[in-house]
């Protein structure tokens, strides 16, 4: 295993050791550390956090993992790429369960989860701002699709960013069962 690779775990064990919000927590703390909300932290930052945790690296060591995940050359290390890397991966019963409920949503069957694909399958009638008058179906039915809609709030769901909003949320269930069992009765599936 490289170093990058090593450190990773290192961090993922200390996260799944926290629970469930292990993760969450750890985000939180990163974001903290971010000074100038750029949504980035420099070597210095990173090495600085990980200190907070427990975790020394050498110079050495936080650059390399600066590096690994710095996408645009910037010589920062995104922190959104940083703790998706974290989330450990989800078993093929988890991604089965996924896909089935992203299949669902695409009535269209184009890959794409957009709004059309949404009236057939969630209502925004019975929700509470509707009710009052405050938001029309379509805003609810927007807003709900921008949960899956991580990256640039176009509209549209992949397959992939819907897994990407799963992965999250599988990091804090324990086993295979309760996570498709969750997913399950969420979508009924």
């Amino acid at each position: 295993m490289d170093t990058v690779e090593a450190i990773m775990e290192k961090l993922r064990a200390q996260c799944l050791a926290r629970g469930p919000s292990g993760i969450q927590g750890l985000a939180r703390f990163f974001r903290r550390l971010d000074r100038d909300g750029s949504g980035a932290l420099d070597v210095a930052e990173l090495q600085r956090g990980l200190v907070a945790l427990g975790l020394v690296l050498a110079p050495a060591e936080a650059e390399a993992v600066c590096r690994n995940w710095d996408r645009d050359g910037s010589g920062t290390l995104d922190l959104e790429e940083f703790l998706r890397a974290l989330r450990p991966p989800m078993s093929q019963a988890r991604e089965a369960v996924v896909a089935a409920a992203f299949a669902k949503l695409d009535r269209s069957g184009d890959g794409v989860v957009t709004v059309d694909d949404l009236r057939g399958v969630y209502s925004g009638r019975g929700h509470p701002k509707v009710r009052s008058g405050e938001w029309t179906e379509e805003e609810v039915l927007c807003r709900f699709l921008d949960n899956f809609d991580a990256h640039d709030k176009d509209g549209q769901v992949t397959l992939a960013e819907f897994q990407d909003y799963y992965s999250g949320l599988s990091a804090s269930v324990d086993t295979d069962e309760e996570f498709v069992a969750m997913v399950t009765s969420a979508w009924r599936l």
